[in-house]
């Protein structure tokens, strides 16, 4: 079990801004890259003795309201014709994709993301699924792990049955907060009943797993009435939880402009309420995945990071470690064969691509040997809260204390501060420490020193 202490002292002392580490090297250090570089290592990954299997993205941009929050690449509309013009360039894609890939690889993982997949009608669901499942190889049982986020004020107990029948078994909802200042103010209003009439149906249907997501540092919130959100869903019982940090950047996400600073909680208060749900969460019986994350003892992603298994990409979490993800959609970003490729990130862009016989990547790098260790460092730590030298002197054929002379000074301070301890084969990250695991992951991401990240990225706590 992942145990955490939470040290406010700490934390205080800690807190800047630094990356969630979904990827090594992070998107910021993307340059230009191109269709060509993209297909050359995606014709690369076939050649594996044994190729890895595939996970696929798909990300749906739409929305038909806006929540002032969000830093996601989104489109606000209610008209959803737009909707049908994007999955006739989405399908061409689907279909220039799967040329790349040799057919007997499976498809162990799935994701729809966005905006809001569930904008999408229930024929173009079906139709989206039936475009995979003619160019990929999907599992026809409940063998792979085949996700999407729902938004449940778009969705019905009938939508969750037509999800379940398509293929999907996992189900994010989107929640924030439940409290109704909170909602209003964030121009999300979700009533309780309506979020528990949605994990009622995902139980109904056989869902392998239901995750909540909810913020904090959102407007209004206090420490009481965050206890109470948390006190809703813990009754409502799903199998993961995440609790993120609301980052606001309103000079980056123009939505945020709405939300009143003056509204919004204080530091204090921020670290208060996040002691809180780290205490109440784990008390309820939940475990600290990291990052954010928690889940029960005997879900999926707890179960891998007790046998040393969890992975972590785009998506958060996951169990899925040996996959080459092919991102779909606009603005989406695959990882194959040790490169990163991203897709434009306007429809203009995307359909413009397209329509030329294009794949519409626009940036993107390809991984060199030292991106492919820290790659690893991070990985290790982010999702296991240990790190082996003697292991990555083996696999990585170099001498740990040497290569690293320079990280292995500037974790002294966090050892000092007992965030690690030093053992006879490695680093173990302390229970005080594992709140804190982006700063430690820091130390080994070379790109840090190079660039500004107060601007680029969120603050860690």
């Amino acid at each position: 079990m992942s145990a955490v202490q939470f040290d406010a002292d700490l934390i205080r002392r800690y807190d800047t801004a630094g990356p969630r580490y979904t990827s090594y090297p992070t998107a910021v250090a993307f340059g230009p890259f191109t269709e060509d570089e993209y297909k050359a290592h995606a014709y690369l990954s076939n050649e594996d003795p044994i190729p890895l299997p595939l996970s696929l993205y798909f990300h749906v941009p739409f929305c038909d309201t806006v929540c002032f929050y969000c830093a996601c690449n989104k489109i606000v509309t209610k008209d959803h014709s737009k909707a049908e013009t994007y999955l006739q360039y989405l399908f061409r894609e689907i279909e220039m994709q799967a040329k790349l890939y040799d057919r007997d690889r499976m498809v162990e993982q799935l994701h729809w993301g966005g905006g809001t997949p569930t904008f999408l009608s229930h024929d173009e669901m079906r139709a989206l699924m039936d475009k995979t499942r003619e160019h990929f190889s999907l599992h026809i049982t409940d063998e792979g792990d085949y996700s999407i986020e729902i938004d449940p004020r778009s969705v019905t107990a009938e939508t969750i049955g037509l999800l379940r029948e398509i293929g999907f078994n996992r189900f994010s909802l989107g929640v924030q907060d439940v409290d109704e200042r909170v909602q209003v103010a964030v121009n999300r209003i979700q009533p309780i009943a309506q979020t528990l009439a949605i994990i009622d149906a995902c139980r109904a249907y056989g869902a392998k797993s239901i995750s909540v997501d909810l913020i904090y540092g959102l407007p209004f919130q206090t420490v009481e009435s965050f206890r109470q959100t948390l006190d809703t869903i813990i009754e409502m019982s799903p199998d993961r939880i995440s609790v993120f940090n609301y980052a606001h950047m309103p000079n980056l996400f123009k939505p945020q402009r709405r939300i009143n600073e003056a509204d919004l909680p204080s530091p204090e208060t921020k670290l208060q309420i996040m002691q809180l749900a780290v205490e109440h969460l784990t008390a309820a019986g939940y475990e600290y995945i990291g990052m954010d994350h928690f889940a029960k003892p005997d879900d999926e992603l707890a179960i891998a990071q007790r046998q040393g298994t969890l992975h972590r990409n785009f998506q958060g979490y996951t169990t899925h470690a040996d996959c080459d993800l092919v991102a779909m959609g606009v603005s989406s970003i695959s990882s194959v064969a040790e490169c990163y490729s991203q897709n434009a990130k306007t429809l203009e862009e995307y359909y413009a691509a397209l329509d030329t016989g294009h794949l519409p990547v626009i940036k993107g790098l390809t991984l060199d040997d030292d991106d492919v260790l820290r790659r690893y460092i991070i990985q290790q730590l982010a999702c296991h809260f240990t790190l082996n030298f003697t292991q990555v002197e083996r696999l990585f054929s170099l001498a740990f204390a040497e290569y690293f002379s320079r990280e292995l000074e500037l974790l002294q301070p966090m050892v000092s501060d007992h965030l690690l301890q030093f053992t006879d084969t490695g680093l173990d990250v302390t229970p005080r420490g594992r709140f804190l695991i982006r700063n430690i992951c820091m130390v080994f991401d070379v790109s840090l020193r190079k660039q500004s990240v107060q601007q680029r990225f969120s603050r860690v706590i």
